[in-house]
């Protein structure tokens, strides 16, 4: 079996983050920053650093200053340069000419959708799925790990993870077959099951490396639960055709969709930095005592 390599990774960036109104009134909910990046640089980072080389945005109207964080910017570099201060921190973020590529969702019509607008450019290769809302702190990093198994079994493999029994309702559920250490047979998938009737309680965290056949499955359209075309819908009929695998992370995950967790990584990665981190924990022990 030939496993080709993982070169291009999607992301899906056009949603409108209601849920951070007002915030993200005018500013694209992937901007928003954990410490000091805003989340949409640490899923890059992540790709890159998995050997990922072309990223493909998946965008919509009002995300223009995502794509601009990815590009020169001369007027700051250029006052950064003659006031003789380090671009250390930002010249790492531009990325190669031709990468990243922009493609636009005119509609949100479900995750599925988003993924299917990248088609052209995945052409006939495997590629990653990750979604920024999914703040993953791990070493090596989620994709990393995920590709890593990938190179040795091949087919689709999407993230795991365990979650309480009451909170299956809100995610893609994984039916499990075998288990191989961190990795799971998928038996089947299904989308948000009702309460009661999930079959396990592993969910998938937002992290996706898969075969280009599920772009001719998600050509029909079809729409699943919310009235929306489901990513996990499509997956769900390539199990039996093809290799199809869970993998359980090694690592922190932060749901950064919802303010919770968007407070709680900021506040975890702040403790772990050397140079703010001490002051943070004071400040916190101050706070709480």
């Amino acid at each position: 079996m030939t496993i080709k390599k993982v070169r291009k990774a999607v992301f899906p960036v056009a949603g409108l983050g209601t849920r951070f109104l007002p915030a993200t009134k005018a500013m694209p909910k992937e901007m928003l920053t954990v410490v000091d990046k805003p989340l949409i640089q640490y899923a890059v980072e992540e790709a890159l650093e998995a050997g990922i080389e072309q990223i493909i945005f998946v965008t919509g109207r009002g995300k223009a200053a995502l794509e601009d964080h990815f590009d020169i910017s001369y007027e700051l570099e250029t006052t950064m340069r003659e006031r003789g201060k380090s671009l250390s921190s930002i010249e790492s973020i531009r990325q190669q000419p031709g990468s990243p590529v922009y493609v636009r969702q005119q509609e949100p019509l479900g995750l599925g959708h988003a993924v299917w607008c990248a088609r052209e450019i995945v052409g006939d290769e495997p590629f990653a799925v990750l979604l920024p809302d999914e703040l993953m702190v791990g070493s090596p990093n989620f994709t990393a790990q995920m590709v890593n198994a990938y190179n040795k079994i091949g087919g689709n493999v999407i993230g795991a993870l365990e979650v309480a029994d009451e909170e299956t309702s809100k995610y893609g559920i994984i039916s499990p077959g075998k288990v191989d250490g961190r990795l799971t047979e998928v038996t089947a998938l299904v989308e948000k099951p009702a309460k009661g009737t999930s079959p396990s309680n592993l969910m998938i965290p937002g992290r996706y490396i898969l075969q280009p056949e599920v772009m001719r499955i998600l050509d029909a359209k079809e729409t699943g639960a919310g009235g929306e075309i489901q990513l996990t819908d499509a997956m769900a009929q390539m199990i039996g055709r093809q290799p199809f695998h869970g993998f359980t992370f090694d690592g922190d995950r932060y749901d950064c969709g919802g303010k919770e967790g968007f407070i709680q990584a900021n506040l975890a990665l702040a403790l772990a930095r050397e140079d703010i981190g001490p002051a943070v924990r004071s400040f916190a022990a101050r706070l709480l005592g």
